[in-house]
């Protein structure tokens, strides 16, 4: 009965326009189909639902925009209908196979539109021979397996983007699971702002924060270092970092490594923040007058107060002086990976005022690393930012800070040196658009934002117009995915992650909680303890 009903016509192509067109359908041929066992049939004619139109010996296929009532006495429906591709007609049976993105030749008006069953679905959705991840199922099957192909995705970054709430987290722990699984010997590096993957990730990654991630200070270039060093504005900045630049080509030039390069204010070459002070020193020296010392005093104070401060340690501590700079792209990059190919940077730790500039060195680092390692066997890096719109915050803030000009820069650049960019924001109306339409892939979650969803509309290519008017109706664990990764613009539902390898993302319980009584005191004690010794 089922494929029987699937070769009834149920509408007729009226009007043809490029990407999208118009159909008519024929209500009682619908309302035939609801109650079809096969639940894409009875699916049929619904928004969001894919329909076939025969053109020559190719099947096209198209999805539902938008459904209004003829002015017929409601005997038909108008609707307007994006197409998505095109599968060969298989002559027996009339089955559609071989699907292809894009349409070669367009129907007629007046073509026959049919509805699409599971088995076209299967073989809309099955995956060719190329490398891919499963991640969901297909909305609104149960079976039909929803895959990413993983060279086409990375190749070309992805966004992964859902308002608060509605699973984004795990779904970004599942996406990564999945392709370590695949890649037990790839190159992920994650920064995680809130400490929240640790716990995803402690069998298949190897976790870094403020108490372990011993980050040199003097691999920062010319430009990280004013962020951290200058605290003045205006023209004196410029005074402030001329300095800085002639000081520290003096600190860096006592190291005997320093001899073997031609060196520069961004050469990472090892030298003490003492080195440097004396340095600052010397110079003021040397003025005769008084009042020109204020500048040189001011980087004086910056640098011994951020040498002095325990909460800086991880990244300025005197140990952190030798050259160090092999042993932490080893262990931060994961080369090897020895089975733990993904890295959580844990910044939650880390001072706010220096976040940004821990983020950008190491975006920086690896860039500069697929960048100076050409001619070697290439290593793909994937990096990925939680919480991206922070780091590249749109044009008018943009230019302001050397993380987001790192990261447009490996948004635009990137995939020619090995490297790809995952973002993950609950705002990406914040996020700089020109990295968002460098993306690839766009995984859109539910978004309640009416200029988010705007945004999104804006970055996503044409075919998937129809589905991006589900984004605010979607379910917590449903996205929409289109672009590299997928073979045709698709709903999916997220499998289900194991307890086990979930982000620590989930919401607390008021009304439980606020039941709960006693016990406060010691956790009160331990929690003031912590805060006055600004360690977790």
């Amino acid at each position: 009965m089922g494929s029987e009903s699937g070769m009834r016509p149920i509408g007729m192509v009226t009007e043809i326009a490029g990407s999208s067109s118009c159909v008519v359908f024929d209500r009682a041929a619908v309302e035939a189909l609801s109650g079809e066992a096969d639940e894409t049939l009875a699916a049929a004619a619904q928004l969001g639902s894919l329909i076939k139109i025969r053109s020559g010996a190719s099947w096209l296929l198209a999805s539902v925009r938008t459904l209004k009532l003829a002015s017929d006495n409601g005997a038909n429906m108008i609707a307007q209908i994006d197409f998505l591709g095109e599968g060969d007609e298989e002559k027996l049976t009339g089955k559609l196979y071989r699907f292809r993105r894009g349409v070669t030749r367009y129907p007629t008006p007046g073509a026959a539109v049919f509805p699409v069953s599971t088995s076209d679905l299967n073989q809309v959705y099955s995956t060719d021979d190329r490398a891919n991840v499963r991640v969901g199922t297909v909305y609104p099957t149960r079976d039909i397996q929803a895959s990413l192909y993983v060279d086409a995705m990375l190749g070309k970054h992805f966004a992964l983007l859902g308002s608060t709430g509605t699973g984004k987290s795990t779904a970004a722990a599942l996406i990564l699971h999945r392709i370590c699984q695949a890649a037990p010997q790839g190159h992920i590096v994650m920064i995680d702002p809130h400490g929240e993957y640790a716990t995803a990730f402690a069998a298949t990654g190897a976790i870094y924060d403020v108490g372990n991630l011993a980050m040199p200070y003097w691999l920062m270039n010319f430009e990280e270092h004013c962020e951290v060093f200058l605290t003045s504005t205006g023209s004196q900045r410029q005074i402030d970092a001329d300095i800085l630049a002639k000081c520290l080509i003096a600190a860096r030039a006592k190291n005997r490594l320093a001899a073997e390069v031609k060196l520069t204010v961004d050469s990472p070459i090892p030298y003490l923040l003492s080195d440097l002070t004396a340095s600052i020193q010397a110079e003021m020296g040397k003025m005769d007058r008084a009042g020109d010392t204020a500048p040189y005093l001011r980087l004086k104070t910056k640098v011994d107060e951020v040498k002095g401060d325990p909460r800086y340690a991880f990244m300025f501590s005197g140990m952190l002086v030798a050259d160090t700079m092999a042993a932490f792209i080893q262990r931060i990059f994961r080369m090897p990976a020895d089975g733990r190919p993904i890295s959580i940077i844990d910044v939650s730790g880390v001072p706010s005022e220096i976040t940004t500039v821990v983020v950008a060195m190491l975006s920086r680092m690896v860039f500069d690393f697929a960048i100076w390692s050409r001619g070697e066997p290439v290593r793909p890096v994937l990096l990925v930012c939680e919480e991206a719109h922070r780091y590249v915050p749109n044009e008018r803030h943009a230019e302001t800070s050397s993380v987001g000009r790192i990261l447009s820069r490996i948004a635009k650049e990137g995939r020619k040196y090995g490297v790809s960019l995952g973002l993950i924001t609950q705002r990406p109306s914040d996020l700089a658009e020109g990295v968002l339409s460098q993306c690839g892939t766009i995984i859109s979650m539910r978004l309640n934002n009416d200029r988010d969803q705007a945004f999104v509309r804006a970055a996503m290519p044409e075919g998937a117009r129809g589905f991006l008017d589900a984004i605010p109706a979607l379910r917590n664990r449903e996205c929409i995915i289109c672009g590299e990764g997928v073979a045709t613009p698709v709903r999916v539902l997220f499998d289900t992650l194991e307890e086990d390898r979930r982000p620590a993302s989930d919401d607390p319980s008021f009304s439980a909680l606020w039941r709960q009584a006693g016990g406060g005191d010691a956790a009160l004690q331990r929690t003031i303890k912590r805060w006055r010794s600004q360690r977790h």
